[in-house]
């Protein structure tokens, strides 16, 4: 399920983000925090207010929320909306058993005890999570990630909560991929916005047309593109159409990568088909590879691995996608000579698929001695730009 948290200072504000949201979404959430003084007196209208389940937190400062009242008139705004007929209630995991528990089972309002963290994965995190697991009907873990070992714990307490109804987050630019492939992280729903209430939040949009994250199941299979950066790549409003186009029950999603030897471990976790590569990752990939084709061990960078029964296959697909684009002009021996500009990751590529076909290349580069060492290796002519 696509949960929208809702930012809105007024209720009427909201309604209408739900409204227009509708199409992407399943669920919503109500954040008392953010709204007016007045409007958080007027909660309990809300879920009336709109034809969709509606969860109704009230964020302390210190786990992201907006209000610096006190904690006594918190869970008093909090007790009073339970009068409305919500279908889930946060509560954190160190309040402990209260009213707000209570009424929200006397109102059979589904509770969640959440644990935050805005500074990264505690050392117990494992012995806070077994007492989540005890006191409400969903556990949600939120914790900033702040590298790729990271999204391995969160699988890791993925199953340390077995079938636990859970929501697992990692926040921040290393835990989008929870966000996304939050059904492969056991997470019965996962939280978008069209404001960036939490760190590393997706739109509902892009969840549902760009990722069809709510489609996902145990056979989808999981391709992806790593680098640092990388949350900016289109690729995934590349591939994840194709995948649709052609009716294969698949997802690509992005992975900042800070460690490449880390990510080849959650890769065998999550059992990824395949992932792109982009920088810093295009040579250190290298050493994990079990298969490297003939123009990758030329070119000395992977941009494309591909899994085969008992290793990892390299491949460049800049060298293949350059000769397509000159197919006809080869079959017809029309080129002889090439001047290729650059000599970077791509260049190195189009230079050793002309020089494998027999075409004389002269490289220009504004670093001469980069132009000379790419030339020394293809044995080619070079100059400076």
């Amino acid at each position: 399920m696509i949960c929208l948290t809702l930012s809105g200072n007024s209720l009427k504000e909201n309604v209408l983000e739900v409204e227009q949201n509708l199409e992407y979404i399943d669920l919503c959430e109500l954040r008392l925090d953010t709204l007016t003084t007045e409007d958080q007196k007027k909660a309990s209208q809300f879920p009336s207010m709109v034809n969709i389940p509606v969860v109704a937190t009230f964020r302390r400062p210190e786990d992201g929320g907006r209000s610096n009242v006190s904690e006594k008139t918190r869970r008093s705004i909090l007790f009073d909306a339970l009068d409305g007929d919500f279908a889930y209630v946060d509560i954190e995991d160190d309040v402990k058993k209260c009213e707000l528990e209570d009424k929200a089972r006397e109102r059979k309002i589904k509770i969640i005890r959440s644990f935050h963290d805005y500074k990264g994965i505690p050392t117990d995190i494992f012995g806070k999570i077994a007492n989540l697991s005890k006191r409400g009907d969903v556990v949600k873990i939120a914790v900033m990630t702040k590298g790729i070992q990271d999204i391995l714990t969160l699988l890791n307490i993925k199953k340390e909560l077995g079938k636990v109804p859970k929501i697992i987050i990692g926040m921040g630019p290393f835990g989008v991929p929870t966000r996304i492939l939050y059904k492969k992280f056991g997470s019965i729903l996962t939280f978008a916005g069209n404001t960036e209430v939490a760190p590393g939040q997706l739109t509902p949009k892009e969840l549902k047309t760009v990722y069809g994250a709510d489609k996902v199941n145990e056979a989808t299979a999981i391709y992806g593109i790593i680098g640092n950066p990388v949350l900016h790549t289109m690729s995934p409003r590349i591939h994840n159409p194709g995948f649709r186009g052609i009716r294969y029950n698949a997802i690509y999603t992005p992975f900042l990568v800070d460690d490449i030897r880390t990510f080849f471990v959650l890769a065998e976790e999550l059992q990824l088909r395949g992932f792109s590569v982009t920088i810093p990752h295009k040579m250190s990939v290298l050493s994990y590879l079990g298969n490297i084709s003939r123009e990758v061990k030329q070119i000395g960078s992977c941009n494309t691995v591909v899994r085969m029964p008992q290793l990892w296959k390299g491949i460049n697909t800049d060298y293949y996608g350059f000769l397509a684009t000159i197919t006809t002009e080869l079959e017809k021996c029309e080129i002889k000579n090439a001047l290729v500009v650059g000599a970077g990751g791509a260049s190195k590529a189009i230079v050793w698929a002309l020089r494998n076909q027999g075409i004389n290349v002269t490289i220009l580069n504004r670093t001469l001695s980069h132009a000379q060492s790419l030339a020394t290796n293809v044995l080619c002519a070079y100059d400076a730009l």
